[in-house]
């Protein structure tokens, strides 16, 4: 069985952690939804532990929301505690809000080149 990124802060490997975050649009259209997107953008940029986000929208069967790459577990559970998660999730035009929580599998991920590069060093 491959080795999971929780498993990897112990011995030195790479440590991420995938959030998956699903919801419904109440009473907004998709545009009006990407102005939003584009104003809420900014406060994700630095925070802390989140590599990556990519904002998701599938409008035909109206499931948009976000694949958040953290740098750990604690990165994502500290968000999910954070006021910017509490102004997402209690947003009036969000419904069935979903979130899930993944490990990554090491090898295949390098593989597949899953890991963000390193800053070169200076």
């Amino acid at each position: 069985m491959a080795r999971c990124a929780t498993l990897l802060a112990q011995d030195g490997g790479e440590a991420m952690y995938i959030q998956i975050v699903n919801f419904n649009l109440r009473n907004m259209t998709p545009l009006e939804f990407e102005k939003l997107c584009d104003g809420f953008a900014p406060q994700f940029v630095n925070l802390p532990g989140l590599l990556s986000k990519v904002w998701l929208a599938d409008p035909a069967s109206n499931t948009f929301g976000g694949v958040y790459t953290w740098q750990d577990r604690a990165a994502s559970e500290a968000y999910t505690r954070s006021e910017l998660f509490k102004a997402v999730a209690s947003h009036p035009n969000l419904a069935n809000i979903s979130s899930r929580g993944f490990d990554v599998l090491e090898a295949p991920t390098r593989q597949t080149r899953g890991f963000p590069a390193r800053a070169a060093a200076s």
